[in-house]
């Protein structure tokens, strides 16, 4: 709509955007309910992974012998290091973008940018943060296993993350979806008559 429509009035003295926020009313009440709903479910998630990627993180595999790590230089431990801190990283991201969703106004603006935009990255956040959570389980469990076991591990490496694996597979239609929404404007009207 032309921004200089705005000001106008119907009728009943509405302006266009007035008429819009009475007409959705309740699909603004609905997909507040689900952000809310989804907010709730996805911060108790991000919330146990920050707690899981916190303890992994200040625990180190191997201990340490006067000040210094055990394991220590060990590419394992490596891998373990940086992928507990990268699970608590975005694991506090994940946290923190749905708790503002959680208190949003959700006011009819909300919605076009701002809510869905963090959305996007809290499911973002937390799909990185469940990823680095389990690598940092892989890596953590595999200096527990004598060489002999290693070979077996695998398969249970790969048996654990399959149904995250489902999970994030299932989700990834939502995901392109909000994505293709909040990147992809709207095309504009053109007023031209065009003939065929």
């Amino acid at each position: 709509m032309p921004p200089h429509f705005f000001a106008h009035r119907n009728k009943e003295g509405k302006t266009s955007r007035e008429v819009f926020a009475e007409t959705h009313r309740d699909m603004i009440k609905d997909g507040g309910t689900w952000l809310t709903n989804t907010s709730q479910s996805c911060s108790v998630v991000a919330a146990l992974i920050t707690t899981v990627a916190y303890a992994s993180a200040t625990t180190v595999p191997g201990g340490a012998e006067g000040g210094i790590l055990a394991l220590r230089g060990h590419p394992a431990f490596d891998v373990f290091t940086i992928a507990s801190l990268v699970a608590l990283c975005f694991s506090v991201t994940s946290l923190t973008m749905f708790l503002s969703i959680l208190t949003s106004r959700y006011q009819v603006p909300d919605f076009l940018n701002n809510l869905p935009t963090k959305l996007i990255l809290g499911l973002t956040s937390l799909f990185v943060s469940i990823a680095a959570m389990l690598v940092s389980f892989c890596a953590g469990h595999f200096f527990d296993l004598e060489d002999r076991l290693r070979q077996t591990a695998y398969p249970i490496y790969v048996i654990t993350c399959l149904p995250v694996s489902i999970y994030a597979f299932a989700q990834f239609p939502l995901y392109l979806d909000l994505i293709k929404s909040t990147i992809i404007t709207v095309p504009k009207r053109s007023y031209e008559v065009t003939s065929f």
